[in-house]
C-alpha cells in the first residue's frame, strides 16, 4: 500500500483564480484508489498578470519565455504562503502537480502549451513538481484532454454515473460497458463571464442577468448548429474556436442580457442532449459553472435525470483534486491519460518530473 501526499494546483481557462489542494491519497493492492482532502484554498491572479495570460496566444516568442516564468514565481508565491498558513510539513509533501496556463492548445497541429515553468517553481518551493500532462497524450495521437475524467472514476465513482465539470468550457464523461468515454460539450464560463464584463461584472452571479435576458432564436439556432457538435468524440476545445466561430456569432444580438440568455440556452441544450444520448440516471456537476443557479436550472429543464451538486469545497477543487490524483498516478508508474477519451493511440504516462536541483 502506497500514500502519497500531494498538492494540485488548477488554473484553468476562466482565470477565476489559482485552486490549491492538498490531497492524501491511498494506494492498495488491486488499485482501489482513496483519497482526502486536507487542505484547499483558491489565490487571485493579479488583474495585470491575467490580462497578460489572456493576450499571450499573441505574444512572441520571448514574451511567452518571460511570462512562463512570471507565472511560476506566481504559483511557487502561492503555493509557500498555503503552506505556511496552513501549517503544512513540507518534507511531507511528495510533490506538486501543477496543470499551468493553458495559452495554446492545438492538437490537430501536434502540440498544445500549458505555461508555468515547472523548473522555477520547484527551485522556489523546494519541492519536486509534475506538470506538462497533456503533451505526452497528443504525440500518442491524443487531445491531450480531457484529463479529469481518470479521477471522475478513480475517485468519484460511487457518486454518479456521469460528471459534468463546467469551468471554462464544459466537459463530461461516462462509462460505455468499460471504457471512460469523455470530451468537451461547449463553451461553459468564458463568454458568460466575457458577456459579463461588457457590463463591468467579473461573472454573472446566479445567471441573473441571463435570466433576466430573452432569447435570441436567429442566434440559438447559429450556436447549435456549429460545426463542432456535429463531430464526434474524441475532441477538445479551445480560447482559439470561441475567438474564430463562437465569439462571432454574439454580433447578431446587441443587447448584453439577450447574448447572456441566449447562450445559456445554448449550453444547457447541448449538455443535457448529449447526457440524455448517454442514458445516464444522474449527473454530478461540479465548477464554477455549477454555481450559476439559472444555467443549472435550465440544465435540470431538459436533462432526464437527476443533476446532483457536491458539497462546495468538491465543486470548487475537485480539478485541483484530480490533478493532485494524476501527479500521484505519474509516481505510481500508472497510466493516467486514457485513450478512449483522448482518441490517443494507447493509455499514457502522462507528465514531466522537475527536481529543486540541491
Amino acid at each position: 500500500m502506497n500514500t502519497f501526499e500531494i498538492i494540485g494546483l488548477m488554473s484553468g481557462t476562466s482565470l477565476d483564480g489559482l485552486d490549491i489542494a492538498h490531497v492524501e491519497f491511498v494506494f492498495d493492492s488491486n488499485n482501489q484508489d482513496s483519497f482526502k482532502l486536507l487542505n484547499y484554498s483558491t489565490f487571485d491572479i493579479p488583474q495585470e498578470l491575467k490580462q497578460k495570460l489572456i493576450d499571450a496566444p499573441d505574444y512572441s516568442v520571448q514574451s511567452i519565455l518571460m511570462l512562463n516564468k512570471e507565472l511560476a514565481i506566481l504559483f511557487a508565491n502561492c503555493v509557500n504562503e498555503f503552506i505556511e498558513s496552513k501549517k503544512i510539513n513540507k518534507k511531507s509533501i511528495r510533490a506538486i502537480a501543477s496543470h499551468g496556463q493553458t495559452i495554446l492548445h492545438q492538437p490537430k497541429n501536434g502540440f498544445t502549451l500549458q505555461i508555468g515553468c515547472g523548473s522555477t517553481l520547484s527551485y522556489l518551493t523546494k519541492i519536486d513538481v509534475i506538470n506538462d500532462f497533456r503533451t505526452r497524450d497528443v504525440i500518442a495521437g491524443g487531445q491531450g484532454a480531457p484529463l479529469v475524467p481518470i479521477g471522475d472514476f478513480g475517485l468519484f465513482n460511487s457518486q454518479a454515473e456521469a460528471f459534468l465539470n463546467i469551468g471554462g468550457f464544459a466537459n463530461f464523461s461516462y462509462k460505455n460497458g468499460e471504457d471512460i468515454i469523455a470530451y468537451d460539450l461547449c463553451p461553459g464560463n468564458l463568454p458568460l463571464n466575457k458577456l459579463a464584463a461588457a457590463k463591468g461584472l467579473a461573472y454573472d452571479a446566479n445567471g441573473e442577468l441571463a435570466e433576466s435576458g430573452e432569447i435570441n432564436f436567429f442566434l440559438l439556432d447559429l450556436l447549435n448548429s456549429l460545426e463542432y457538435y456535429q463531430l464526434s468524440g474524441p475532441k477538445s476545445l479551445g480560447t482559439e474556436w470561441l475567438e474564430e466561430s463562437f465569439y462571432p456569432l454574439l454580433k447578431f444580438d446587441k443587447e448584453i442580457e439577450n447574448n447572456l440568455r441566449t447562450v445559456v440556452e445554448h449550453e444547457a441544450f447541448q449538455i443535457s442532449q448529449k447526457l440524455n444520448e448517454t442514458n445516464v440516471k444522474n449527473v454530478l456537476i461540479t465548477g464554477g459553472g455549477a454555481k450559476n443557479k439559472f444555467l443549472i436550472s435550465r440544465i435540470e429543464h431538459y436533462f432526464k435525470g437527476k443533476v446532483i451538486l457536491p458539497e462546495e469545497k468538491i465543486i470548487d477543487f475537485k480539478e485541483a483534486i484530480v490533478f493532485a490524483y494524476l501527479g500521484a498516478l505519474y509516481l505510481e508508474r500508472r497510466p493516467n491519460s486514457i485513450s478512449t477519451v483522448t482518441g490517443a493511440n494507447q493509455d499514457t504516462i502522462c507528465g514531466v518530473l522537475h527536481i529543486p536541483g540541491f
